[in-house]
């Protein structure tokens, strides 16, 4: 968050920044707001929308964009959905973004079609987009996706597992996100390819939309359609750790491999305490904070970014496999998020 040596005005931001409604924008940092592409101070304004306010991983990516906006004399207004799928929350919050004079915006989009029309109209008010996390459908909708590949995320979990499972037969749950959502389609698809598998070989596949408690019912559901399951796919950690209680509760926590992505703090310590045992690492900080950057050298001389810029992801493990390469979690957990 921004900092200041004044207690009362940093209290006051801290307040305003975190108490995001769907509908409503909040500036972070100086300046007046004034309605133009930078404040009345010369400050570049930059707009973030996130899924939403509470999930770790997005309130990391705030952190790096509040960083890199102080560093790089920008201003940054916030906004997020009330919950994940929110598109006609971040509609709203790219209109009044557009109305408020940002010159560029970051969004995780929420609805990765639906949302194309809204950014399309902000491009037209000479508004840089640049998708962050997610990509649009079509990705080309933005002008710039920073992200993880998360097909590459998937694959590396999905060789991370086969190595592990050392020639026995594998009988995998997949617990994924919800149906059409890209990140998890990709994900999906990854840890399949890097398994050498295909849906015909997934034994019980359940959605979980990424909570917790939905992982540990969906594995109570596939442990009784399919009580042999001995690898776990998750399309990230909460739903691994609500696999793992699922599992624990039949005494099968010991003997069912789990493999995970994000690399958040508190899936990173899950993977160091053998809960589960790979997971590739993603940097939201990362995407954020070179987002900012690029709107400010839009500002600053025109120049948009453009493509897809890979912004890294790293399996953790502390059982290595031979011919997968990975990192401890003594690393993960010097560069976890959350």
């Amino acid at each position: 968050m921004s900092r200041t040596p004044r207690l009362p005005l940093s209290l006051l931001r801290v307040a305003a920044c975190t108490g995001i409604a769907a509908l409503t924008l909040t500036a972070c940092g100086s300046g007046s707001g004034s309605g133009s592409a930078s404040t009345g101070s010369g400050e570049v304004k930059v707009g973030l929308i996130t899924k939403t306010d509470t999930n770790p991983f997005f309130v990391k990516m705030k952190e790096g964009a509040e960083k890199s906006a102080k560093e790089n004399g920008a201003q940054l207004v916030t906004a997020a959905g009330k919950f994940d799928g929110d598109n006609a929350g971040q509609v709203t919050a790219i209109e009044n973004m557009v109305a408020s004079g940002v010159k560029g915006i970051l969004i995780t989009p929420s609805d990765s079609k639906a949302i194309v029309p809204a950014i399309e109209k902000a491009k037209a008010k000479g508004v840089m987009v640049i998708a962050l996390d997610t990509p649009t459908e079509p990705e080309s909708a933005v002008d710039a996706l920073f992200a993880t590949d998360n097909l590459k995320a998937g694959e590396l979990i999905g060789e991370y597992a086969k190595a592990a499972m050392k020639g026995k037969t594998a009988k995998i749950a997949a617990l994924d996100l919800a149906p059409g959502v890209s990140v998890g389609v990709q994900r999906h698809n990854g840890f399949l390819k890097g398994f050498g598998a295909t849906d015909k070989d997934v034994a019980c596949a359940q959605d979980t939309g990424g909570d917790q408690s939905k992982g540990q019912t969906a594995m109570e559901n596939c442990l009784q359609k399919e009580p042999g399951i001995n690898v776990v796919y998750t399309i990230n950690e909460p739903a691994a750790l609500g696999a793992y209680t699922a599992l624990k509760a039949k005494g099968r926590e010991k003997d069912v491999l789990i493999v995970s992505v994000d690399g958040g703090c508190t899936g990173t310590t899950a993977v160091k305490d053998g809960k589960i045992a790979a997971t590739s690492q993603q940097y939201p900080l990362k995407m954020a904070a070179e987002g900012v950057k690029a709107v400010v050298t839009y500002a600053k001389d025109g120049k948009k970014a453009s493509g897809y810029t890979d912004t890294g992801v790293t399996l953790i493990s502390d059982k290595p496999q031979d011919g997968v390469t990975s990192k401890d979690t003594a690393y993960g957990l010097e560069n976890c998020w959350g």
